[in-house]
């Protein structure tokens, strides 16, 4: 056991918690005390809410989790879904049952993010089965798939560290399918003994999925992005641009002073307060327009959908502040910044959708940004000479 700390730590075993003063240790599966009783109610000790009670296995006690949300798990989530404490929103990774599973109950895998391990136990309601919780590092199963902590070396870990061939008397695990990128169902065949079978897309078809013999249909197989899917990810979005914001109404705050005289603090009020809402606009339509209108807007280029939008949305803006603008060089200014702001934010939406990929991601990038900061760099030129 390593030491960590001398000051504060955690003793982590699936479904407890433990607070220590002097050394943190994580407990796998196979390593929990045979008397859950008689150690859960040690002074220190607390019970992960979403565990309703322990079940004896041969491979020992496992946690038997509620497929019910609780008040604090529906806070939690909206806190998460507006990006506070996004990445340290995590369970142990490890076992779980749900419901009465036995040694016939199928095993889920799914990743150590708790909005995933949420929702997947949520839509388990009825169903008795295992799940098996991967260390993705608070990462969704789909995006750890890419990053390679939903993997099939995590996988095949778990499934020693748990004793899994002690708990069923199958050989087999479901693995959500967009997490199929990294995990190959023949290295776990070859390494633990389980074979992989892929299963839906959404958490919500896997009872229908159990029901039709572990067999998905067509609509199973496929992933949704509807306008619902896109404005839940809108405040995570924007609270990720909330820093670089602020920085750049910094520097708007000093480019509005420049003037004649060099530098005038009599007009800077003025002039940044219609600079930073251009930025607002630019926000407004490249970081929540843009997202809910994004099937709708032809182009297929994200930077290019949030140019149009951001035009529109711009010349509307600007119509209604026209009286505190300074002549044309100010419009454009204006203008271009918006549009830049809104392009750039647009196409930064690429990682959040199943509409990309890689490669087509890295190649917009490349033609799109250079004519970004191009634009940038014009405006500021553009406010500047308004000024004067």
């Amino acid at each position: 056991m390593d030491k960590t700390t001398r000051s504060e730590s955690k003793i982590s075993t699936p479904g407890v918690s433990l607070m220590s003063s002097m050394e943190e240790v994580s407990l796998s599966c196979s390593t929990q005390p045979s008397d859950p009783k008689a150690v859960y109610e040690k002074p220190g000790y607390k019970l992960c809410s979403y565990v309703d009670r322990f079940i004896k296995t041969d491979a020992g006690f496992i946690p038997v989790i509620k497929s019910e949300l609780g008040k604090d798990d529906l806070f939690s989530t909206f806190y998460v879904r507006c990006g506070i404490r996004r990445y340290k929103y995590t369970v142990t990774p490890g076992f779980y049952g749900i419901g009465t599973p036995d040694k016939n109950s199928e095993v889920l895998v799914t990743a150590n993010f708790k909005l995933t391990f949420d929702h997947l136990r949520k839509e388990l309601n009825g169903v008795n089965a295992w799940i098996l919780v991967l260390d993705t590092k608070g990462v969704n199963v789909w995006c750890a798939a890419g990053k390679g902590t939903f993997s099939t070396m995590e996988l095949v870990k778990r499934v020693k560290e748990c004793s899994l061939e002690k708990v069923v008397d199958h050989k087999r695990v479901i693995v959500p399918q967009l997490g199929a990128t990294g995990v190959s169902a023949r290295d776990v065949k070859k390494q633990s003994g389980f074979r992989v079978i892929y299963g839906p897309v959404r958490a919500n078809d896997i009872p229908a999925f159990l029901k039709n013999n572990k067999k998905a249909d067509k609509k199973m197989r496929q992933a949704t992005f509807t306008i619902y899917e896109r404005f839940i990810l809108i405040p995570v979005e924007i609270q990720t641009i909330l820093k670089p914001a602020f920085i750049t109404a910094l520097v708007l705050l000093i480019i509005a002073g420049i003037g004649p005289g060099i530098f005038s603090f009599s007009q800077i009020w003025e002039r940044v307060m219609i600079s930073i809402l251009a930025l607002v606009s630019g926000i407004l339509s490249g970081a929540f327009l843009t997202p809910l209108l994004l099937p709708f807007i032809p182009p297929r280029e994200f930077a290019f959908k949030g140019i149009i939008v951001g035009s529109i949305f711009s010349i509307l803006f600007l119509i209604a502040v026209s009286s505190l603008i300074n002549g044309i060089a100010g419009f454009l200014a204006l203008f271009l910044f918006s549009v830049t702001i809104s392009s750039f934010l647009a196409m930064n939406f690429t990682g959040t959708t199943p509409f990309t990929s890689p490669s087509g991601v890295e190649k917009e990038m490349k033609r799109y940004i250079p004519a970004q900061l191009g634009a940038l760099v014009i405006s500021s030129g553009l406010w500047i000479y308004s000024a004067f």
